[in-house]
């Protein structure tokens, strides 16, 4: 008689990627979202009890859990500011970071929510679809250069009622139009090609590398190409923000500094770095400002 598999079982198997606490989230949340087993049925047998279909599909998701593949993947989707998205490979998994980010624009946008936004690499869409939902007068537009994350990005915002004008855009070259935003917005790549040692294989092996890295010699480079696109299709007093690398930030807000923002300020995350961006268009140069932390 073959010996049902346990909880145990489930995240020791996982132990040689992740550690224990980690790995046994991950199979919580596996257990309670593709199963609907909380922690208090685990305990009660209920992996056991799993139908011999539901035992397949365990053992087809345990099985790409162990060769690294996120759980949000795994899932088809992930929470992201108290909404499931979802998400697949060819887009990068939302993280909690970016939900303050929308925090931070939402909050901004109260005195006016019938502005213009646009969402530069929109990715799964949780930016825009965000920001559409909390700002139900505001004209969202989102772009990406990758057909299968429009493809995603547009089934959340089907799926959530979030009126999204979506477009397929190189930001690195992008359209010369006459079109104004009130709010840009961009999480871009922004990891260093050596920062990869440190990264874990869940992230290397299987989320977007376009939508991740940038060169070791030019971590700028697409903050210095969205910022340039602002500066001629900003409205006035329109507000340009970035999620930033905590390595990069500095030189991030020094780099819109010289092409003529102003009013630069930081936000931190939850952990404490330095990680989101905000600057407002002027129309001349203005000397190099002191950085402003504002949390």
């Amino acid at each position: 008689m073959i010996k049902p598999i346990t909880y145990r079982d489930l995240w020791q198997s996982l132990t040689p990627l992740y550690d224990e606490g980690e790995a046994q989230a991950i199979v919580r949340l596996l257990l309670d979202e593709a199963f609907g087993l909380t922690m208090a049925d685990v305990l009660c047998g209920g992996i056991e009890h799993l139908a011999p279909e539901q035992q397949s599909q365990l053992d087809s998701m345990l099985h790409r859990l162990q060769n690294a593949e996120p759980v949000q993947y795994v899932l088809g989707q992930t929470e992201f500011c108290g909404r499931l998205f979802h998400v697949g490979q060819g887009v990068l998994i939302p993280r909690p970071e970016t939900e303050l980010l929308c925090q931070w624009i939402e909050n901004d946008c109260q005195e006016k929510p019938n502005g213009s936004i646009l969402d530069i690499g929109t990715g799964s869409g949780c930016i825009a679809v965000t920001l559409a939902l909390a700002l139900p007068q505001a004209a969202v537009t989102a772009w990406d250069i990758s057909d299968q994350a429009l493809d995603i990005a547009r089934q959340n915002a089907d799926s959530m009622g979030a009126a999204i004008t979506f477009e397929h855009v190189d930001v690195l070259n992008p359209p010369d139009d006459q079109r104004k935003w009130d709010v840009i917005v961009s999480n871009p790549p922004y990891v260093t090609q050596h920062e990869r040692e440190t990264m874990h294989d869940n992230v290397l092996q299987h989320e977007p590398m376009e939508a991740l890295f940038v060169p070791d010699n030019d971590p700028q480079l697409f903050y210095r190409a969205i910022a340039l696109y602002a500066t001629k299709h900003l409205c006035e007093n329109g507000a340009l923000y970035f999620e930033c690398s905590q390595y990069h930030i500095s030189q991030t807000a020094e780099l819109l500094n010289t092409m003529g923002f102003h009013s630069i300020e930081t936000i931190n995350d939850q952990y404490g770095n330095p990680r989101h961006v905000k600057a407002v268009l002027v129309d001349e140069v203005s000397p190099l400002t002191p950085l402003k932390n504002t949390r």
